[in-house]
């Protein structure tokens, strides 16, 4: 095969000297001898064989050094052959000179129109795209995407300074005139290429625009961007997480780096989902040292590995054994403590009283404590949205929480609480659940038609709490502004249609013990506001301090939790369903 290629590379060089200097005597009205084609034929092949044995090149893999290399072998024929030409033969310069200008253009047309040939020959556009987004990264896409099986359609973007103009042929189009053009017609695929879009932005585009594909693919953040990768090789999926994460516009960097940035930080809880994230962000705004504290093994050495660079120090520990715990401040005197650790999910509490009281409540005044004992500059209680008008005995702990958090005596250490709702992702929560279902081919189980719950992304939540930590004077209860609540079956709805799996379906489960339809953030109007507009705080609930802590004593002693409960927390209406 490869003699034949040389071969057929010989008479391609052969055919082609000739044809270049019949025209250039033709055009010269010069007389074209037997000498001068051999001699030229000649000494090309000869070059072409003993430098780069140009013969073995692909045509069809052909590039841009393939084209200079072809004019090199031609320059260093012709500066061979033309001193015997010239002065042996008395051929004109001027001959040899225009034939070597048209004998590399001549082949390296060839070259690539062999390639543009082969190219189509062997990528038949089956498929047919669209993509969202003329700028760079739609620019981009487009020439990575010349050689694929999918042929462009045209661009569509929302710059009015674009509509009606084209690039290389290809129209670009508004959201309405697309509509207008291929309403009735389902292509095969669109991708949304802007990277720096806002999470709203994107979802307005899928809600407008994915019926009308059978997939729609989009470019990571521009944060999230490898710029050394191709851009198609980065393309993914939208996610629930690209179109419903709520970006804070107020978010504080600055803030969050001067209340880390070279402080000791004990974070509990830290292998879940909420702790792994505050330890990266705290790795990432300069912590001095990170202590990170969890009881489960697991999660603590997955956190650890992740860190493995930043080194740090690994507690595995239970929040309820107040005599290690105590051992750990005395070590290793933080000057920052964020409490993350706790039971959160909801029917596994009901289910688990006893352990939900011991781990919420005792595990999180173990901490707080000892934070005081050793004089714990801030320390930062996680909190939830189930602490208002608490319908399960995990809302009410929290609330319990609250309420030791503002209300407990100590001079040195300021101590605050940040109440947010679910975060997208979180172990626990609905979206990894639907994801399961949904990869098992099983139908996805909402508990009610009108259920709703606020959501936003763990680092984003994770930053917000940082923040509000670092305005806290001590007492605060902060609440992060979540946005809109979400109804969790256009949730399960919206899972469904990204995973363009049409035969499953939404089944209702009734409401689990403790449930609620709607939670809430705020208790009433008299919350403050603070400098952030994502970030508010509640109203202080005044409760002396000795008669919570009797309160708390009779709640471990008592047989009927629930009753006690409360009695500490008036409000709590615990819903059985």
């Amino acid at each position: 095969m490869l003699k034949d290629k040389r071969f057929l590379g010989v008479i391609v060089n052969v055919v082609v000297s000739v044809f270049s200097l019949y025209l250039v005597t033709f055009l010269l009205n010069k007389e074209l001898t037997l000498i001068i084609l051999l001699v030229v034929i000649g000494f090309r092949i000869l070059a072409s064989f003993i430098f780069f044995d140009d013969y073995k090149l692909s045509w069809s893999k052909a590039s841009t050094k393939t084209g200079l290399m072809k004019i090199i072998l031609a320059v260093i024929s012709f500066a061979v052959y033309t001193p015997i030409l010239y002065y042996v033969f008395k051929v004109h310069f001027n001959i040899l000179f225009i034939d070597l200008i048209f004998y590399t253009f001549i082949t390296n047309i060839l070259v690539y129109v062999y390639k543009y040939y082969h190219s189509i020959k062997g990528n038949k556009k089956t498929k047919i795209f669209v993509i969202y987004g003329a700028g760079r990264a739609g620019l981009q896409l487009q020439r990575e995407f010349l050689s694929s099986e999918y042929k462009l359609l045209c661009f569509i973007d929302d710059d009015e300074i674009l509509h009606h103009r084209s690039i290389d042929g290809i129209s670009i189009f508004s959201k309405e005139k697309y509509k207008s053009n291929y309403n009735k017609t389902k292509f095969d695929l669109m991708i949304i290429a802007m990277p720096s879009a806002k999470k709203y932005e994107i979802n307005k585009i899928y809600e407008d625009m994915q019926g009308s594909f059978e997939t729609i693919k989009i470019l990571p953040s521009m944060n999230n961007i490898l710029k050394d990768e191709n851009f198609s090789k980065q393309l993914k999926d939208i996610t629930v997480e690209d179109l419903l994460a709520r970006h804070p516009k107020d978010l504080d960097k600055t803030a969050i780096k001067n209340f880390i940035f070279d402080k000791k930080v004990l974070i509990t809880g830290a292998g879940g989902s909420i702790g792994s994230e505050i330890a990266r962000k705290c790795a990432s705004f300069g912590a001095k040292e990170l202590i990170l504290l969890d009881h489960s093994e697991f999660n603590l050495y997955s956190i650890a590995e992740e860190l493995c660079s930043f080194k740090p120090k690994l507690v595995m520990q239970s929040i309820l054994n107040k005599e290690f715990l105590d051992k750990t401040f005395e070590k290793y005197l933080p000057d920052i403590v964020i409490h993350a650790a706790a039971y959160k999910h909801v029917p596994l509490v009901e289910e688990n009283i006893e352990e939900g009281i011991l781990n919420n409540i005792i595990g999180t005044k173990n901490s707080i404590d000892l934070a005081i004992k050793y004089g714990v500059k801030k320390f930062v209680l996680i909190s939830t949205d189930k602490a208002v008008r608490p319908t399960n005995v995990m809302g009410a702990t929290k609330r319990v929480c609250e309420l030791y958090i503002q209300n407990v005596e100590n001079i040195n250490t300021e101590i605050v609480a940040v109440r947010f709702g679910n975060v997208l992702g979180s172990s626990g929560s609905v979206i990894p659940k639907f994801k399961a279902q949904i990869e098992a081919g099983k139908n996805i189980t909402v508990t009610h038609p009108d259920i709703t719950r606020y959501f936003m992304l763990i680092p984003e939540a994770c930053e917000l709490v940082l923040q509000a930590a670092s305005i806290g004077k001590g007492g605060e209860i902060f609440i992060l502004d979540m946005g809109e609540p979400i109804k969790i079956v256009d949730l399960a709805k919206k899972m469904i249609e990204l995973s363009y799996k049409k035969d499953i379906n939404i089944e209702f489960c009734g409401l689990r013990a403790g449930e609620k339809l709607f939670e809430e953030l705020l208790i009433d109007e008299s919350d403050k506001k603070t400098q952030y507009e994502s970030i508010t705080v509640a109203s202080k609930t005044e409760f002396n301090i000795e008669k919570l802590n009797q309160k708390i004593e009779e709640l471990l002693a008592s047989k009927d939790k629930i009753a006690k409960l409360k009695e500490i927390v008036p409000e709590f209406d615990h819903k059985l369903n």
